[in-house]
């Protein structure tokens, strides 16, 4: 697809799934990243219902949810607390199965997939960082950033994980376990933890949130670089109103559901 197509088109059909676009939306993500683009969205979310049980009692979490994240961009996932958003990434993130609905990834439905399935397709697409760090305890932090490429037997490169570490400014710290190392180092492990497989996509959910505002603006730094330089899409959740402004583009989630006017954000902060 050259760019005068891409100005021309309306839509175009991709493995049975009609995906509409406006030409100039298109077109300024192909001047972003032409040699990733394709067309079509990295990720498709469509008609995804949640619905979590317990015991008699039933909570819709998703009611109807569509949303398209397209290759290279970096994306704000935001809304009130309540809203359902980290559910929304779970269903991104293929961490969770939907109630009803399709999950597009790359144009094959993993919402119908075996756990197994799944998780290969995690592995294989996407980076997590938490805002809770998530490291194993009794690993040290070279151990914790190379355990996704034990489980997924891959060669160790040790020199260029140790440059890795020296890349972001903890080389010092590579033996260290997580309780020796402050918020901010952990943060930098767990991105690197993230990064191992080298990921297409990458998936933070606040990832500042547990950090003070100057780490917290040197690992949105790092994550935004990621985006920018290597290509990355990097979908963030976040209650901070100066990352989304950041963002190429803003999903504004309230009750489970997609408020489809982009401006709308702005109302649900002040709430």
């Amino acid at each position: 697809m050259d760019l005068s197509e891409i100005q021309e088109a309306s839509y175009l059909t991709y493995k049975g799934e009609n995906l509409y676009f406006c030409g100039e939306f298109c077109k300024k993500r192909f001047e972003k990243n032409p040699e990733k683009f394709s067309g079509y969205p990295i990720i498709s979310l469509k008609n995804i219902v949640k619905i979590f049980i317990m015991g008699d009692s039933q909570t819709e979490a998703l009611c109807g949810l569509d949303l398209n994240i397209w290759p290279g961009d970096f994306v704000a996932i935001i809304g009130a607390s309540g809203s359902w958003k980290s559910t929304a990434l779970n269903m991104i993130g293929l961490l969770d199965k939907p109630s009803s609905g399709k999950i597009l990834l790359n144009g094959k439905n993993a919402a119908i997939l075996k756990d197994e399935e799944r998780a290969k397709l995690r592995s294989e697409f996407f980076g997590f960082v938490f805002q809770q760090y998530n490291l194993i305890p009794w690993l040290t932090a070279y151990e914790n950033v190379t355990l996704p490429l034990i489980f997924a037997n891959k060669n160790i490169d040790k020199k260029k994980i140790e440059n890795k570490f020296e890349g972001v400014g903890i080389k010092e710290r590579i033996l260290h376990r997580p309780f020796e190392l402050s918020g901010g180092e952990q943060q930098r492990v767990a991105l690197l933890r993230a990064l191992s497989n080298n990921p297409e996509i990458i998936i933070a959910d606040e990832p500042t949130g547990n950090l003070d505002s100057l780490t917290g603006n040197r690992i949105l730094e790092m994550l935004i670089n990621l985006n920018k330089i290597n290509k990355k899409t990097l979908i963030i959740v976040t209650h901070d109103a100066d990352i989304a402004e950041k963002a190429d583009q803003v999903i504004a989630i309230k009750d489970g559901k997609l408020v489809k006017n982009h401006q709308a954000h702005k109302k649900i902060y002040t709430e």
